[in-house]
């Protein structure tokens, strides 16, 4: 089993490759192979008898995906990705990134007749917005309200069409907001939800940018890994003609994470807590639905967090 992996050097990447170094086969296979894709060069744990080809590339330079589609695997994670508040900054690189890239791999599996290979795309909770039902599905339409959110939706469509070719066999996870992320803040603009978690529990000041009123749709690290892996074991045909799904998340507050943090905490944590408003944090996510009907994925057999107050104390344990 050869699986390869775009953005491997990402949170999301190297959570994955070690998940599936440690259970070591796939799909009933033993994995042989792991070849990585990023920017850098990806730092790998011990990795067995597994063989592990790592390339420093910009995916954005044409061939770019050359060597490892040449190789032919089994699997294909595309995590690789420009995030919301990047992307809004920067149009002409979340095109060429979260866009163009894509379409390039998936222009590579075509002419090398992947038609086998599962490619799983990561796509968005930015992918929706506008007017919107209280409650959302899977065909609920999609009307994103900033570049990222309209980027992967396009992507959505093609890895579709594609799969509907039989060009490639191709799944889309819809991800919730992701919380909570070990390391420092980046750019998406969900990266506060994380950040008055993570710093008040280091000790650290954290700011609050958004009304703690304002809700989200979440799920934790460890269920999306575990997605990441079901999803590459899940029947095409169980998962139907339309390849794109939200994964089940949990509807949370602000107030509500605030709370559970006081609870695991104290007081003292969230007094590390300082809310200050920021307009342009507050437009992006508070476009965001945040209440899904996830039938298809639990159907499917993809598991959620039992509430957020377990989010936290699995990410306590791991600090430990």
């Amino acid at each position: 089993m050869h699986i390869a992996v775009t953005g491997a050097a990402g949170f999301l990447g190297q959570r994955l490759i070690r998940q599936l170094l440690e259970r070591g086969q796939l799909r009933g296979q033993t994995i042989s192979r792991l070849t990585l894709l990023d920017q850098v060069e990806v730092d790998v744990p011990d990795s067995g008898d597994v063989d592990i080809v790592s390339f420093a590339v910009d995916i954005t330079a044409p061939g770019a995906f050359n060597e490892m589609l040449d190789a032919r695997p089994d699997v294909i994670y595309h995590l690789a990705a420009v995030v919301s508040s990047a992307a809004e900054g920067d149009l002409d690189l979340g095109l060429a990134v979260n866009l163009d890239a894509t379409r390039a791999l998936l222009e590579g599996c075509r002419h090398r007749d992947l038609c086998a290979t599962r490619l799983i795309m990561a796509s968005s909770v930015a992918a929706y917005g506008g007017e919107l039902p209280e409650t959302l599905d899977d065909m609920t339409a999609l009307h994103p309200q900033n570049s990222y959110g309209a980027q992967k939706a396009v992507s959505e469509l093609l890895i579709n069409d594609y799969s509907r070719r039989g060009l490639i066999d191709g799944l889309v996870l819809r991800l919730p907001t992701i919380v909570i992320r070990p390391g420092r803040p980046n750019a998406a603009a969900s990266s506060f939800a994380s950040s008055i978690m993570r710093e008040p529990l280091n000790g650290e000041e954290a700011v609050c940018p958004v009304p703690t009123d304002l809700e989200l749709f979440v799920m934790s690290p460890g269920k999306v890994v575990e997605a990441l892996v079901h999803g590459a074991e899940v029947d095409g045909e169980a998962v139907g003609p339309f390849r794109a799904f939200m994964l089940p998340g949990i509807t949370v507050s602000v107030a509500d994470m605030i709370e559970a943090l006081r609870s695991v905490a104290g007081s003292e944590a969230v007094d590390r807590i300082r809310h200050e408003p920021d307009p342009r944090i507050q437009s992006i996510v508070g476009s965001w639905p945040t209440r899904f009907h996830t039938r298809r994925a639990d159907a499917l057999g993809f598991k959620r967090d039992r509430d957020f107050r377990d989010i936290l104390q699995a990410f306590q344990e791991e600090r430990h």
